[in-house]
């Protein structure tokens, strides 16, 4: 086996399933890869095995506890097969056609270390120009040594002694590596040429400067030659200093360094969740990491250069050092100058760096000098405890999780008084006696600056202050196919949604992210960058298809007018974003356009099926379907209801099928345009794979082949009855009918469990 490559897992779910495939998407039979849970309390270690179920190649290691990116790289060694060692972060990528260059240039010879170009991606989709691997000099060849002057004789009486004229050795070479930011380790000593000294004890001068390089350039290391030389991560942060420039200063100075001239690695830059963009003392590591380095080789010049650039990498990085900790850190590190020279250079980049900041915040939509001054006043009010708001659906009413949590809370937390958001357009909508407050009102304002809970499923409006000590519960709307967040970014159907920056400030919001299943769970880690909690405790909104026994259901079907004995078929399909602008005509619908005719459908049924229309909230009241057969229930106040009352979902993409699972329901997709969609808007997995896990049942394409499942009994045949099965184990797993109990205690009463 030619490659063995390692990922350590810590808190990566958001990231880890995208650097597994790229991986094994590579040459067929390569590479071994060996992921190492490193104490992940997140969904990652699940992710890792659910990879190494289905694929032979992948192997799961798992540490006792956490110990960091050091030690479990160090088991992944331990454990590998391969004649060479990739070391590839947990958040990294392996791009496509590596593993083909990598081994098209191992076929021409077998260096010790091989050096990678790489790339970085910012959490905003920016990918850095390529870094080419460092280019390998020719080995150093020492100057001629002349041969010594002859012994100049002088015709005195007394005879003079000869006089020699030595010739001085010639300068060693010096490395300059390009700073690095990784973490450290600790292992037993090992003995390394010093500087001067070659592998064979020569005296030869060491190899020349390697112009460029530095531990984040990524690197094939010969695995004898790992183990030959004792090479170990060290524990702690910076663990790769050490191991990762004794490797290329080795293999340089006996002639064995390489590189190829392709970018095959891309760091993922993460906003939130690793050591590098926590600021505290734990980065002062790096000095006895260096510290260490230059010790075991006997302190070789080249690492003094790294040395000094890494050190004024991180020392520059505000995601490392605090600022209080600065001076302490350039003094500690013995940098040249001073600090506040240092500092004065760094001024006008901060100032440029506040400036980007500042445009990415949402900007306040006070509507008068009046509110805005009360707004101010009342932010300095201590808060409430005992207040919450809720909001939903971008202030359309009382619904989804939000009211499912309201509802419990007033149960089991009457203490705490909730008030809801609306827009005064959608006033007729509240049920009687809800408390109430009109967006960009005055009461509005007030509560938002002095209630303690936030609960909503979308965002409040007028970009609020939000203030230390509140607890923002951000609640979502449903598990996503379609892509969200900064996984938008590149899809032509964004347009007319937040911006970037808008969406990175509002998840800053949050405190808690409620989430139904680990899917979710994953893409929220990764397309919100924050800081919050991951509630995965189920959604709240789904409990009423556990509680509703039939005579609800029977209630409901009666309360719509459906007589009883009817096979009710509920159609809800997602607004479509890649229509939206390409018809003027139907800009104002905002994209509605109607790809099954329920009327139709109903008459091809015959009397015994009922079709209950419930359209996005977006689309245009005139265009909604009507006829025999045909019931819109679009402004019905409870989606959950509908469900209950239906004996089948049809839907395309609508997130509404991860909820109606948890009914154990036929679910049949009626998917007219799923290239285009997928094309515009992006999902995350493939609907029509036919996929236990992916596919939640029967699935047609035309109107005449969804009637036809229905006619023939596919619909909810055994087939279909697997399918929904397994997806409703992925995505239902959570859901059991107290997760609004769960999250209630957990948000308002402290409950940790």
């Amino acid at each position: 086996m030619l490659l063995s490559v390692v990922v350590p897992v810590h808190r990566v779910q958001g990231y880890l399933r995208a650097t597994l495939e790229s991986v094994l998407d590579q040459l067929p039979g390569e590479p071994e890869l060996l992921v190492v849970d490193d104490g992940s309390r997140d969904g990652s270690a699940g992710i890792a095995a659910e990879f190494a179920r289905r694929d032979p190649r992948v192997r799961v290691i798992t540490l006792p506890e956490h110990r960091g990116a050091g030690p479990a790289r160090n088991a992944g060694a331990a454990a590998a097969c391969g004649r060479y060692l990739l070391f590839l972060d947990g958040d990294g990528l392996l791009l496509p056609g590596a593993l083909e260059a990598v081994a098209g240039r191992l076929a021409t010879g077998e260096p010790d270390v091989l050096l990678l170009g790489h790339d970085r991606v910012d959490w905003w989709g920016e990918v850095s120009a390529p870094v080419p691997a460092p280019a390998v000099p020719e080995p150093a060849v020492p100057a001629p040594v002349p041969e010594p002057a002859p012994a100049v004789l002088v015709p005195e009486p007394e005879p003079v002694p000869a006089v020699l004229v030595p010739v001085p050795d010639p300068a060693p070479a010096v490395l300059v590596p390009a700073p690095v930011v990784m973490p450290p380790l600790v292992t037993p000593p090992v003995a390394v040429p010093p500087v001067g000294a070659s592998d064979d004890g020569t005296g030869s001068a060491p190899a020349p400067a390697i112009e460029g390089f530095s531990t984040a350039v990524p690197c094939l290391v010969r695995r004898a030659f790992w183990t030959g030389h004792g090479l170990h991560f060290t524990d702690g942060p910076y663990a790769d200093v050490l191991p990762i420039h004794r490797a290329a200063l080795l293999a340089a100075d006996a002639g064995t360094l390489d590189s190829l001239d392709r970018t095959c690695v891309r760091h993922r830059v993460r906003r939130s969740g690793t050591p590098a963009t926590t600021p505290g003392r734990h980065h002062f590591a790096i000095l006895d990491a260096y510290a260490r380095l230059l010790a075991e080789t006997g302190d070789d010049p080249r690492v003094r250069a790294a040395r000094a650039r890494h050190l004024h990498a991180v020392l520059d990085d505000p995601g490392r050092i605090a600022p209080e900790d600065r001076a302490a850190f350039h003094r500690a590190a013995a940098l040249p100058g001073s600090y506040p020279a240092h500092r004065a250079r760094r001024a006008a980049r901060a100032a440029h760096d506040r400036a980007r900041t500042a445009l990415g915040r949402c900007g306040t939509a006070l509507g008068t000098g009046f509110t805005r001054a009360v707004y101010r006043t009342d932010l300095l009010r201590p808060l409430d405890p005992n207040l919450a708001v809720y909001g939903a659906h971008w202030n359309r009413g009382v619904a989804c999780n939000p009211a499912a949590i309201h509802a419990k809370a007033l149960e089991l937390a009457p203490h705490v008084q909730g008030v809801w958001t609306v827009s005064s357009r959608y006033l007729d909508r509240l049920p009687p006696g809800t408390p109430y407050v009109v967006e960009g009102s005055l009461a509005y304002w007030r509560i938002m600056a002095t209630a303690t809970y936030l609960i909503n499923n979308s965002g409040f409006p007028g970009g609020f202050t939000k203030r230390p000590g509140q607890r923002y519960l951000q609640t979502h709307r449903g598990t996503p196919l379609k892509t969200m967040g900064l996984d938008r970014r590149g899809y032509p159907a964004r347009t007319g949604d937040a911006g970037s920056e808008r969406i990175v400030a509002h998840a800053d919001q949050w405190d808690f992210s409620l989430s139904a299943n680990p899917h979710t769970t994953e893409i929220w880690d990764r397309v919100y960058p924050a800081g919050y909690e991951h509630l995965n405790l189920g959604y709240p909104r789904n409990d009423v298809f556990f509680t509703a026994g039939p005579e609800r259901t029977e209630e409901i079907r009666w309360e719509l007018g459906i007589p009883r004995g009817r096979t009710v078929l509920l159609y809800a399909p997602a607004r479509r974003d890649h229509h939206r602008g390409l018809v003027p005509h139907l800009d104002r619908r905002r994209g509605f356009v109607p790809h099954l005719d329920p009327e139709r459908v109903a008459r091809a049924l015959g009397p015994r099926y009922v079709v209950l229309v419930r359209a996005h909230h977006s689309h245009d009241r005139a265009a909604r379907p009507s006829g025999t057969g045909v019931i819109d229930v679009t402004d019905h106040p409870s989606v959950e209801e509908l469900c209950l009352a239906s004996d089948a979902l049809i839907t395309d993409y609508s997130s509404l099928m991860f909820d109606y699972a948890c009914l154990d329901r036929p679910i049949v997709g009626h998917v007219p345009d799923w290239d285009a969609y997928r094309a515009s808007r992006g999902t995350y997995f493939d609907l029509l794979s036919g996929r236990p896990g992916d596919t939640p049942g029967a699935v047609a394409t035309t109107e005449d082949e969804l009637v036809e499942l229905f006619r023939s009994g596919e619909w909810c045949s055994p087939r279909t009855d697997r399918l929904r099965t397994a997806f409703r184990e992925r995505f239902c797993p959570y859901d059991d009918g107290h997760a609004a109990e769960r999250v209630v205690r957990r948000l308002f009463l402290s409950d940790e469990e």
